[in-house]
C-alpha cells in the first residue's frame, strides 16, 4: 500500500492514450473506497474505469482494445490469469497493478501467478512510516483478520521488514 502502484497503472496508460491506443481500464466491483467508476490514486488522480465483478468480465468488454490496465488485481478471482494471458496473446498490451502480499505476508490472490506468465515486471515500494526504509509490507492497524479489507491510512501504514517484526 501507499507505494504508487496505481499511480504508476495511470501513467502508462495516459501514455498509451497519448499515443492514441484505445484503453480499457477495470476494477473489482468491490472497490468502492473513492469512486464508483473510476480508479483513484492516493493522490486523487483519475481514470474512468470499468468495474467488473469477475475477470472473465473483461474479456467480454475488452474487445477491440490495444490496451488492458487492472487496477487491484489481488481482490480479483484467479481466472485473472488466464485473462491476461488471453489478451496477451492477442496482442493486447496488459498492465496489472495489485498488492503480492497480504497484511500476514501470504500470497495475494492472483498476483504470484501473474508475476510468473508476466513479459515484465515493475515491483514498487512505499516508504516505512517508522524509518523511512523502502516498505515492503502493508501492516494492518485495525483488529480484523479477513484477508481483503479495503482501507487506507487509518486501516494500514506501509513497514519495512524490521519495522514490521518489532510490532
Amino acid at each position: 500500500m501507499f507505494s504508487g502502484k496505481t499511480e504508476e497503472l495511470l501513467r502508462r496508460l495516459r501514455r498509451a492514450k497519448i499515443a492514441r491506443q484505445t484503453v480499457e481500464i477495470f476494477k473489482p466491483a468491490i472497490d468502492t473506497r473513492y469512486s464508483q467508476d473510476e480508479v483513484v490514486s492516493h493522490d486523487k488522480n483519475t481514470i474512468l474505469s470499468t468495474p467488473v465483478e469477475h475477470s472473465s468480465n473483461i474479456l467480454l468488454l475488452s474487445s477491440e482494445v490495444e490496451v488492458v490496465g487492472v487496477d487491484e488485481a489481488q481482490f480479483f478471482d484467479n481466472g485473472l490469469v488466464e485473462v491476461c494471458q488471453q489478451l496477451a496473446d492477442q496482442g493486447v498490451r496488459v498492465i496489472v497493478a495489485g498488492l503480492d502480499m497480504d497484511f500476514k505476508r501470504n500470497p495475494f490472490g492472483p498476483i504470484p501467478a501473474l508475476c510468473a506468465i508476466a513479459d515484465d515486471i515493475t515491483k514498487v515500494h512505499a516508504i516505512c512510516v517508522e524509518c523511512g526504509s523502502l516498505a515492503s509490507y502493508s501492516h494492518r492497524l485495525v483488529k480484523n483478520d479477513k484477508q481483503i479489507m479495503l482501507g487506507e491510512t487509518e486501516e494500514y501504514q506501509p513497514l519495512c521488514r524490521k519495522c514490521l517484526l518489532k510490532k
